[in-house]
């Protein structure tokens, strides 16, 4: 992995979609959207604004939300509590030129890590797969 050139680690361990919609409407659609996908909206940041208040403004907007099905978080949580750092899902929504970005994190490899644990696994595949329909809607 050392040898991997930066851009394509951060790719592993990431999910984007790309979108040509307008920022602030892929935002007005997160909390529907998360309803349609069985997703509690449990915080949302407007991080350059946090950023900003801190005294570090940045030349983006950029959105962050966390997002749970509390099903498999409490799943998780029961078989293995070290998966905490790791939750609840985040997806970020942020400019780049006249694109908007929505990610999130890859959690294959860590899904994977699961497998011995059959319902868990399907529950935790299930809940992925959601997360990037859930985006690839945004998306447009």
């Amino acid at each position: 992995m050392a040898l991997m050139p930066k851009k394509q680690i951060l790719e592993m361990f990431t999910i984007e979609f790309k979108s040509k919609r307008d920022i602030q409407a892929i935002i007005d659609d997160i909390e529907s959207a998360c309803a349609e996908y069985s997703f509690a909206l449990l915080h949302h940041y407007n991080y350059h604004e946090v950023v900003a208040s801190k005294g570090f403004p940045i030349n983006r907007k950029v959105y962050i939300y966390e997002v749970c099905q509390a099903k498999v978080a409490s799943m998780m949580l029961t078989a293995n509590p070290h998966f905490a750092p790791f939750m609840p899902c985040r997806i970020a929504v942020y400019e780049e030129g006249d694109t908007t970005i929505i990610s999130t994190q890859n959690m294959q490899m860590m899904i994977d890590s699961i497998q011995s644990k059959e319902q868990l696994h399907r529950e935790a595949i299930g809940l992925f797969t959601a997360l990037q329909n859930m985006m690839k809607k945004l998306k447009g």
